[in-house]
């Protein structure tokens, strides 16, 4: 039988230590970290929170009165248009980062399968799937907005008819078990979400760059294998969450800990640069505020790249797990990862549990 979920690990593991430490390559590290982070590979796994409770000192004084005088009134009209702006392109720009994703995610798999990170090759490779896979991530970004729209439209508006927002404390009850109701379903709807999602780009990414095959084909044909064997692809979903669970809890001490690194120094330059410019005569307006948003957003990118520098082993792992556990289950995945011996019929049948890629 196909090899567990618990026995996959061991496999994910080995191929990891391979690739990423024998030999350690500098240059490999760099390139998987900025194909990890444009494809999303760590994007639930490094998140933190900081406090909603927390305060700045208050300022009195001399130094109060700097800050307000820091930050004057800017023209409605002005700050209306420039809000205008980043919003077009932020819109813009989350459409083009979704292609790069969809690319980077071709990249990903071909760089764990072949142990090899080829960014330039493989963007030119693998346009059509990465196309194929923009136009699912698309539309399934449309419906899940509509979804919601209709899960929390539906309830809003039977309770508005009703009167419980007119009037609620003469619908208390029906607020808090309308509230609890609406609750489960939202967090019903995310997992499932969230588990679509990532058997798209664990089971059907690889597929979609074996066959050249679309999002939706490869879901069909991913629907009947896991019907075959739902109790196995339920324990790949339970580790999964266990797994990255611990490797969000290990990313995000990381971070934190990068993050006061580079807030510190940085937040001191940011005041040397507020007095300079104070100093000079400069003013908050269009122009300084543009500089300080592309600042911000230059070092955040930094940022960024540093924690998926420093995530690169899960980055390897994930998606090394997903395809030593889907391989002997899909044959085109399957000949790839375990190529059949070039010698003839005398050589003994591929054994269950092979070592990994390599």
């Amino acid at each position: 039988m196909p090899i567990s979920a618990i026995d996959t690990i061991a496999l994910a593991v080995q191929h990891t230590k391979q690739q990423l430490f024998q030999p350690f390559r500098l240059w490999q590290w760099t390139r998987l970290a900025l194909v990890g982070l444009l494809a999303g590979e760590i994007g639930s796994s490094g998140s933190f929170h900081f406090p909603s409770n927390f305060n700045f000192p208050q300022t009195n004084g001399p130094s109060r009165h700097f800050m307000e005088q820091s930050f004057p009134k800017i023209d409605p009209a002005i700050l209306g248009g420039l809000v205008a702006v980043l919003v077009i392109a932020g819109g813009i720009f989350l459409i083009v980062l979704m292609y790069i994703s969809s690319v980077m995610r071709f990249i990903l798999f071909d760089s764990i399968v072949t142990k090899e990170c080829h960014i330039r090759q493989g963007w030119a490779h693998r346009q059509g799937p990465a196309w194929r896979y923009f136009l699912w991530q698309l539309g399934f970004m449309l419906a899940v907005i509509a979804a919601a729209v209709v899960f929390l439209g539906i309830p809003a508006g039977f309770a508005y008819s009703m009167g419980w927002f007119s009037q609620p404390g003469e619908h208390v009850l029906g607020l808090v078990l309308g509230g609890i109701v609406m609750l489960f379903v939202a967090f019903v709807f995310f997992v499932g979400i969230a588990v679509v999602h990532v058997l798209t780009k664990d089971f059907v990414v690889p597929q979609m760059a074996l066959e050249g095959i679309g999002a939706i084909e490869g879901w069909r044909r991913l629907w009947k294998i896991m019907e075959a064997e739902k109790g196995g692809y339920a324990g790949y979903i339970g580790m999964k969450i266990v797994m990255a669970i611990g490797a969000g809890i290990m990313v995000a001490i990381a971070t934190v800990i990068l993050g006061l690194m580079i807030v510190i120094p940085s937040a001191a330059l940011a005041i040397v640069a507020v007095l300079t410019g104070k100093s000079a005569g400069l003013t908050w307006n269009a122009f300084t505020i543009t500089v300080m948003v592309v600042a911000a957003c230059i070092l955040f990118a930094i940022f960024m790249y540093l924690v998926a520098l420093i995530s690169v082993p899960v980055i390897v792992f994930f998606p090394a797990y997903s395809i030593y556990f889907f391989a002997p289950r899909y044959r085109a995945l399957g000949l790839v990862v375990y190529p059949p011996p070039a010698a003839g019929p005398e050589e003994p049948p591929m054994p269950l549990m092979p070592a990994p890629i390599g």
